[in-house]
């Protein structure tokens, strides 16, 4: 089955292997991976740095091909999903055109998805994200939270089938990134994309997922398959909750549970 019951793509990888060409040998990046991600769910992937986490995540947009197996979006290839604009893609550096204002440069999202100009919805994701009043300003006028809220947005203008998330979060302060955990996830459970977060903060993954994926030390594969079964939305109290907490726990006994060796680590 390649869609949802509501209809978003599912994301099916079989035998996902992903290797570089380095001094004299081959780096193994991702490592046979067999996954089904369903169709309207935000799923997090976790795991050590430098684990697979992000040459994954390129995997799925159609950003690099694998060595080995296949990846399927519904029916589609990751190449013809994005060849028809159907995914939209967030990384850690907002990336923001320097020359064009905060309205522009999200209204730049649907002319790269090839939909038409709506100023209507534009401005409705001014509000979302809250960046009101300043629509005019350029990305250097903005803090480094506005630049990701104004990024996100852009994402989202396409109105995507799939959006991926590559540590959207990472370059801002902890208080901001505290405060963007809580105020930007209605924004896209609101329309139901398939949705893939790459995150280092078991927090953030039980926060905002469905389902929380740990990888292990390279090359990836999947160690842990764990569920978020919280309730939506998920503010201070569901944070705080003991149910929360043990979730976080779990990520964290995964994790741990697949690190290096010492003999590795040492290295």
């Amino acid at each position: 089955m390649s869609q949802s019951p509501e209809g978003f793509p599912d994301i099916h990888l079989v035998g996902v292997a992903k290797s570089f060409a380095g001094a004299g040998r081959a780096v193994e990046a991702v490592a046979q991976v067999d996954l089904v991600l369903d169709g309207g769910q935000m799923t997090a992937l976790v795991g050590p740095s430098g684990c697979g986490k992000s040459t994954l995540l390129r995997l799925i947009a159609g950003l690099e091909r694998p060595s080995e197996g296949r990846i399927t979006i519904g029916a589609e290839s990751p190449d013809e999903l994005r060849q028809r604009a159907g995914l939209a893609v967030a990384f850690q550096d907002a990336a923001l055109l320097p020359w064009r204002t905060v309205e522009s440069n999200i209204a730049l999202g649907r002319a790269l998805a090839r939909k038409p100009r709506d100023p209507e919805m534009i401005a409705e994701l001014i509000t979302l994200v809250g960046l009101s009043g300043f629509e005019r300003r350029r990305p250097a006028e903005l803090s480094g939270g506005m630049r990701q809220r104004a990024a996100i947005a852009r994402a989202l203008a396409g109105e995507p089938e799939l959006l991926l998330l590559d540590e959207p979060f990472a370059a801002v302060d902890a208080l901001t990134r505290d405060r963007l955990n809580a105020e930007l996830p209605p924004l896209w459970e609101a329309r139901g994309a398939t949705s893939v977060l790459v995150t280092h903060s078991v927090a953030e993954a039980v926060r905002l997922s469905d389902r929380v994926i740990v990888l292990t030390p390279r090359p990836a594969r999947v160690a842990a398959d764990i569920p978020v079964r919280l309730p939506r939305p998920r503010g201070p109290e569901a944070v705080a909750s003991g149910e929360f907490r043990a979730l976080c726990t779990q990520v964290t006994e995964a994790l741990r549970d697949h690190q290096y060796p010492e003999s590795v680590a040492a290295q």
